[in-house]
């Protein structure tokens, strides 16, 4: 049989998450609960929305993608987290009234940055960060909707950090070292992800992720973990492996196109059943009592 090399991270990722399997453990359990605690919030599930960015209004409805499934996290109960935008579209986000993350983009443009920066906090952000798994593309830094991106030092990530009095999150983080790095700047959050393969033969998350854990062990910084994530199992998985949330991405998309805000409410409970289903027959009563000893890796 010939072989064919397949490189697309998203493959890879998929692969090996559905080659982690999951043993029962049912006498004695209970029925599991998916609240969670994360950064001071209370949140309905371990389950979070994706930084999405420059979604557009589906089927002719008034609002944007992105206001409706702002509206989907709040009435959820769960973080939202939202991406590259100006400043006028996140007021209509911050109007949604969901707890919400801004990721700014490493625009090479620095007080375009901090300005960003400053005015979700002005406006009420639960969260700021960076999205750094964009910084580059093939031909040098990264251009993304006519935006030139620049490289991103520890210390300017550090001035971030100490720039504002929310929690700051850096999205992009797939090594133990950035982690670490991440920690040692005052970061309170990473975000474990190759951005939907941006880079070739990209570690899945998933494998990368218990080193992470290890590195950070002992230090306050909270683990997100996106890239695949589409039901309450690949939660599970992630959690047993050590984040402390997950966030949903484009596996949420058909549902917010199809049916907007309701449709993406429908797919997180969804996420959230399964989810306790799981955590219930594998004798896992609350999120943070879950650990690796239920997964078996084929």
């Amino acid at each position: 049989m010939e072989y064919s090399r397949i490189s697309d991270a998203n493959v890879i990722t998929q692969k090996y998450m559905d080659s982690i399997l999951i043993e029962e453990k049912i006498i004695d359990s209970v029925v599991a609960d998916t609240t969670t605690e994360f950064l001071g919030g209370t949140f309905s599930m371990p389950v979070m929305m994706p930084a999405f960015s420059h979604l557009k209004s589906f089927n002719g409805r008034d609002l944007t993608g992105l206001e409706e499934y702002s509206i989907a996290a709040k009435n959820a109960n769960i973080l939202n987290f939202v991406g590259m935008m100006e400043n006028d579209m996140f007021d209509k986000i911050i109007a949604a009234g969901a707890k919400t993350v801004r990721i700014v983009k490493p625009y090479d443009d620095n007080a375009k940055v901090r300005d960003q920066m400053k005015y979700a906090e002005s406006a009420g952000a639960f969260a700021i960060g960076m999205d750094i798994d964009h910084i580059f593309g093939e031909t040098g830094t990264d251009i993304c909707v006519g935006e030139k991106m620049a490289v991103q030092t520890a210390d300017m990530l550090r001035s971030y950090v100490e720039s504002t009095r929310l929690p700051f999150i850096v999205k992009g983080v797939l090594s133990a070292r950035d982690a670490v790095t991440c920690a040692q700047i005052g970061v309170k959050a990473i975000i474990v992800s190759h951005h939907h393969g941006r880079m070739p033969y990209a570690v899945p998350p998933m494998m990368v992720l218990p080193e992470i854990r290890e590195a950070l062990e002992g230090r306050d910084v909270k683990i997100i973990v996106d890239c695949g994530i589409e039901s309450g199992a690949d939660v599970y998985k992630a959690l047993a492996l050590g984040a402390d949330a997950c966030a949903v991405g484009r596996s949420m998309l058909p549902s917010l196109e199809k049916d907007g805000s309701a449709g993406v409410e429908a797919f997180l409970t969804k996420v959230k059943n399964e989810l306790r289903f799981i955590m219930s027959n594998t004798g896992f009563a609350k999120v943070s009592d879950i650990d690796d000893s239920a997964l078996w890796f084929t």
